[in-house]
């Protein structure tokens, strides 16, 4: 499908563009108020980094989206329909939507190839060899294809990972949701993931992603979205949030983490 991608820096399309939908949508964790009144519109091509301080409600938020988080209040649609309390509508909704976590969920006891199979063969009721063919052309294009035959404890944080990714885009996604995707890795590994991410980003994928790597934020996102204490406090282009936040908590934020 060639459709048209969202570059970088283009102006947000329009709401019939509209791909994830949050309205008013709140979540307690007994008394704690994780998620307060959340409103968020994400377009189709588009990229938006949700940051903030730790407790912000940053991952609660982006497991809402899938439903791994169910919510109190509001609503979530995903393309025009509302997200399902349970059973097959959900695992279908779930297929449409790819998940990256912070550790890899790989299956342990399955090789690299069958691991990005798997789920394309029980979900999407594909053949083996379109399922293989599939998941072959995944791995090489996140640059682990002569991993294909090894098990995940073979590999490093880093190759874990990128396998991650590739078993998720072999659902072939409508959004991919990034949940702190390089957080468990060591420092040199971070960027071959990232990278990755930068690729799908330019390819036009629609992601939302919870990250601390302000420099992936700067460079891939067409939106960043700042939370604290619960709530959507910005949410403006990198360059506006990097360089003019308008709020003392996204001023305090930057100053604690750009020491430059």
């Amino acid at each position: 499908m060639s459709g048209v991608a969202v570059t970088k820096g283009n102006p947000t399309p329009g709401t019939n563009d509209a791909l994830v939908v949050l309205k008013g949508v709140n979540k307690h964790f007994g008394a704690l108020h994780v998620l307060q009144d959340i409103n968020l519109t994400i377009s189709r091509g588009e990229v938006v980094v949700v940051i903030g301080p730790s407790g912000s409600g940053k991952s609660t938020l982006c497991r809402a989206i899938n439903r791994l988080e169910a919510i109190d209040s509001g609503e979530i649609a995903i393309d025009g329909r509302p997200l399902p309390a349970e059973g097959r509508e959900l695992a279908a909704l779930r297929a449409d939507v790819g998940m990256v976590f912070q550790s890899f969920n790989l299956f342990a006891h399955m090789t690299v190839l069958r691991n990005v199979m798997l789920g394309q063969i029980k979900v999407r009721k594909k053949d083996k060899k379109e399922a293989e063919e599939r998941a072959r052309s995944l791995l090489e294009r996140v640059g682990v294809t002569t991993q294909a035959d090894k098990y995940p404890a073979q590999l490093s944080g880093g190759q874990q990972q990128r396998v991650a990714i590739a078993r998720a885009l072999a659902m072939e996604p409508k959004v991919m949701l990034f949940d702190e995707p390089t957080s468990a890795l060591d420092p040199e590994m971070i960027n071959e993931v990232l990278e990755v991410m930068q690729q799908l980003a330019r390819d036009g994928m629609t992601m939302v992603v919870v990250t601390h790597e302000m420099g992936f934020a700067r460079s891939a996102a067409n939106r960043v979205v700042f939370m604290a204490d619960g709530r959507i406090v910005e949410e403006t282009t990198p360059d506006q949030f990097f360089t003019n936040p308008r709020s003392d908590r996204a001023k305090d934020f930057l100053s604690k983490i750009l020491h430059h």
